[in-house]
């Protein structure tokens, strides 16, 4: 049986690579972002080598007629959820409008919240399905709103897949650390401009595989790569002045 899969914020970087790995494996695809054009883009390319139906649906998950198109379309019965929709903010908390960090609480934690809130009916109804939230490994440590909003992820879908795995839902938060796409680039830092180290750069391809292989397995959090569960590991042992330091290095 042919699964079906939605994932937001699918016009780029990991969500659109979330869409064209469950494509390959067999999945028809909701592709779910502002950019009508890029999400078209994207659905050509994966139309351009699967045989998965895509189905696109833009929307502004932050306007409310938009985000209940979405949730109507989650209520219909999907077999897969990949939230991924979100952008970052400066470090710099008191200097940034906080409009914008209003914004950003409402789309990483709110609107989460209510996508998987409308697609676990039908999920459960039917005894099967998986929701797969894009977290961070900031969510781990005090890294200014964006790793606040990361934590609430992590808990959420941690405490989600004890309470649903038994009846065949499974919610996984992938946490990964600094990837290869467009997100730096959106908040106005230029490639080699970011502060981050070349080792602790992962691609894409890699974070999306190692967060759907987690994912079937049942795994409540996904950490792709030794170097960041290592690094989660310790952060949990060092005082919060040095783990607070050492993650303000890189934007």
């Amino acid at each position: 049986m042919t699964r079906t899969a939605l994932v937001t914020g699918a016009s780029s970087g990991l969500g659109a690579e979330f869409a064209r790995q469950l494509a390959a494996r067999g999945a028809d695809v909701v592709l779910v972002a502002r950019d009508r054009e890029a999400l078209a883009a994207v659905a050509d390319g994966i139309r351009a080598v699967s045989r998965s139906r895509v189905e696109i649906l833009p929307a502004d998950l932050l306007d409310d007629d938009d985000r209940a198109a979405v949730e109507a379309r989650l209520a219909q019965g999907v077999d897969v959820l990949v939230n991924n929709a979100g952008f970052g903010l400066d470090l710099a908390f008191e200097k940034n409008d906080v409009a914008d960090e209003v914004r950003h609480l409402r789309l990483h934690v709110g609107v989460a919240m209510r996508l998987v809130h409308a697609a676990l009916p039908a999920m459960l109804e039917r005894g099967g399905g998986r929701i797969v939230n894009v977290a961070s490994v900031a969510g781990f440590v005090p890294r200014g709103t964006y790793g606040a909003v990361k934590g609430w992820l992590i808990s959420f879908s941690r405490w989600a897949n004890v309470t649903y795995a038994p009846r065949g839902v499974t919610v996984t938060a992938v946490c990964p650390g600094f990837v290869h796409t467009n997100f730096h680039e959106r908040l106005g830092l230029p490639p080699g401009e970011e502060g981050v180290p070349p080792g602790m750069w992962l691609d894409a391809e890699t974070v999306v595989r190692e967060g759907l292989r987690d994912a079937a397995r049942g795994r409540a959090v996904s950490i792709p790569s030794w170097r960041y569960k290592l690094l989660v590991a310790a952060s949990g042992l060092l005082p919060d002045a040095t783990v607070v330091r050492a993650a303000s290095r890189g934007r």
